[in-house]
């Protein structure tokens, strides 16, 4: 019995031990299980490394929810760790911070300063390429189709209230081909300048702060280095102008359309552009014509008739003229009797360019950007005439022109906005820029990237391309108007006063044909026959040049040109100069 109550006993202790085991094994197993799993509150904090709202699905606020689609990234992303710049410390707290682009950046030490509002837009397609908002040609007389232009998607406004500073991170690829035409890098700058105006609040001078984060610096065609207040690392802080920046968002995104169009949206009816005449008419702000003639006289005939023209379209603005000192006392009498206020400067010298060649010292322009003592200039090539008035143009800004070839614009008619810092920074990039055509349009080019297209009609260039005769008749036609359809015409190729005034010279060289017109040639000798006799000497001919063209002549008759331009008689009765 003793020995029955023992075995029992022991029984029983035996499957208590191994029920304490069985739980034992099973709570062991859990803590394994639960152990690589974060708490609810790590969770929380870990969000951020997990999922990130994309640029392009972060959409707009529906009532009272926000639609949001995600994408799932690394486990092990952690947003970028950013000192923030030192000069925030002076600019106070309490804001509202419009966050731009800044989905991969830390800005939890920018809480401090104020409530952080992150700006949500879907990104531009990355095939859209920068060709298709600065087409080589549009129809801009909307004889097919019309022009178009792709979009650029933006914010939604309203859902934004007032901010006091904006702050955008901008791409940059500096280094790679083309890096200064990304079309995101430039939808960035957008979205800042628009929501800038659109959302800012405005201090008393009609500035905001405006802040940039990126290695390459912002597109000085939004924000101009004069509004530039200081740079710490990567940061960029600016205090923009509300006007100036209005008026640039004004312009179409691109140059596939016209900033001064020439028929209303829809109709067939003219633009209507009273309004900008009257905003134009009696100026707030100092503007004035230029031109820039250097190294030799060549041209001083062409700035005279283009100051006569001038003129003649009954224009207040001032007309300036730079000049160095390769142009002679009697020679600058003329200029300014014919209506120029001279300029003296000292040439700039292209760094890429050879000796003694044409483009030496065509860098000279740049010049232009140091006449701060105006607001505006409206700069005109020496080889145009005007023949309608153009202070309209006075109402576009930096930079607007007319298209040239692929995404490039003609500087021969340009607007531009002084500024010395902006010279500095033409005259500091001269070594670095690789200018297309060795001159300054290639140069500006680079450097503008981003400009605004003016009708054809402003700098109406003197070629035929086409080699068509649908197209000569359709220019000649332009050419010879009366009244004027066209607001100038810019002569390629040999120019007027460098031509028997009978006929076009151009006419007797075979790779200058396309620059050939007797109606505009007639159209220019127009406007020298009606200056006062004292300016027409200054355009006479020199006794080289007329040899050169008798020798030109000659060679057009040996190889039977078809034009038989060579044919006509010479009448011209202009004396050597």
């Amino acid at each position: 019995m003793l020995f029955k109550r023992m075995f029992m006993s022991t029984s029983a202790k035996s499957l208590i031990i191994r029920i304490n085991l069985v739980f034992l094994s099973f709570f062991l197993l859990l803590y394994v299980i639960l152990l690589p799993c974060p708490s609810a509150s790590n969770y929380h904090q870990q969000a951020a490394s997990l999922v990130r709202c994309s640029l392009g699905y972060c959409h707009r606020k529906v009532e009272n929810a926000i639609k949001m689609e995600s994408i799932l990234e690394e486990p092990n992303r952690e947003l970028i760790k950013r000192e923030k710049p030192n000069f925030l410390t002076n600019i106070g707290k309490g804001m509202r911070i419009g966050m731009i682009n800044m989905n991969d950046e830390d800005t939890s030490e920018w809480k401090v300063h104020g409530q952080i509002i992150p700006i949500s837009f879907d990104r531009v397609s990355k095939l859209l390429e920068w060709k298709d908002l600065f087409p080589e040609w549009i129809d801009e007389e909307e004889e097919y189709s019309g022009s178009s232009c792709p979009e650029i998607p933006m914010p939604n406004w309203e859902e934004y209230d007032y901010m006091d500073m904006i702050v955008a991170k901008l791409p940059c690829k500096k280094g790679e081909q083309g890096w200064n035409r990304d079309v995101f890098r430039a939808q960035v700058h957008l979205v800042a300048a628009k929501m800038a105006v659109r959302r800012g609040k405005w201090d008393w001078n009609g500035k905001m702060k405006v802040v940039f984060l990126s290695e390459c610096v912002p597109m000085v065609e939004f924000f101009r280095c004069d509004e530039f207040v200081e740079k710490e690392k990567e940061w960029w802080h600016y205090r923009v102008d509300a006007g100036r920046l209005e008026k640039k968002i004004e312009m179409p995104l691109g140059s596939c359309y016209l900033a001064l169009p020439l028929w209303d949206k829809g109709i067939n009816q003219v633009y209507d552009i009273s309004k900008i005449k009257a905003q134009t008419r009696n100026p707030q702000t100092r503007e004035a014509y230029a031109t820039v003639i250097h190294s030799s006289e060549s041209y001083v005939c062409g700035a005279i008739t283009l100051a006569q023209s001038l003129l003649q379209t009954r224009t207040r603005r001032d007309l300036l003229l730079l000049l160095d000192t390769s142009i002679s006392e009697p020679k600058r009498q003329a200029l300014i009797r014919a209506g120029w206020t001279l300029r003296f400067i000292k040439r700039i010298r292209n760094p890429k360019a050879e000796k003694d060649s044409y483009n030496e010292y065509n860098y000279s322009k740049f010049r232009l950007w140091q006449l701060t003592d105006y607001d505006k200039i409206i700069f005109i090539d020496s080889d145009v005439i005007i023949l309608r008035n153009l202070d309209i143009l006075f109402y576009f800004p930096q930079m607007s022109a007319t298209g040239n070839d692929g995404y490039i614009f003609n500087s021969g008619v340009m607007v531009i906005e002084p500024s010395n810092c902006t010279f500095r920074m033409l005259m500091k990039r001269r070594k670095e820029i690789i200018s297309y055509n060795g001159g300054d349009q290639g140069f500006l080019n680079e450097f503008f990237v981003w400009w605004h297209r003016l009708p054809r009609r402003v700098n109406f260039l003197k070629n035929f391309w086409s080699n068509s005769s649908i197209e000569a008749s359709v220019k000649n036609q332009l050419f010879g108007s009366d009244p004027p359809k066209l607001y100038s015409i810019h002569y390629l190729g040999l120019k007027p006063w460098n031509c028997y005034r009978d006929y076009d010279c151009n006419w007797n060289i075979e790779d200058q044909i396309v620059y050939a017109s007797d109606e505009a040639h007639a159209r220019w000798w127009k406007v020298h026959d009606s200056m006062e006799e004292e300016l027409q000497k200054v355009c006479g001919l020199t006794e080289r040049r007329k040899i050169e063209l008798a020798w030109d002549r000659k060679k057009a008759r040996e190889r039977g040109f078809k034009n038989q331009r060579w044919r006509i008689n010479i009448t011209d009765p202009r004396k050597f100069v």
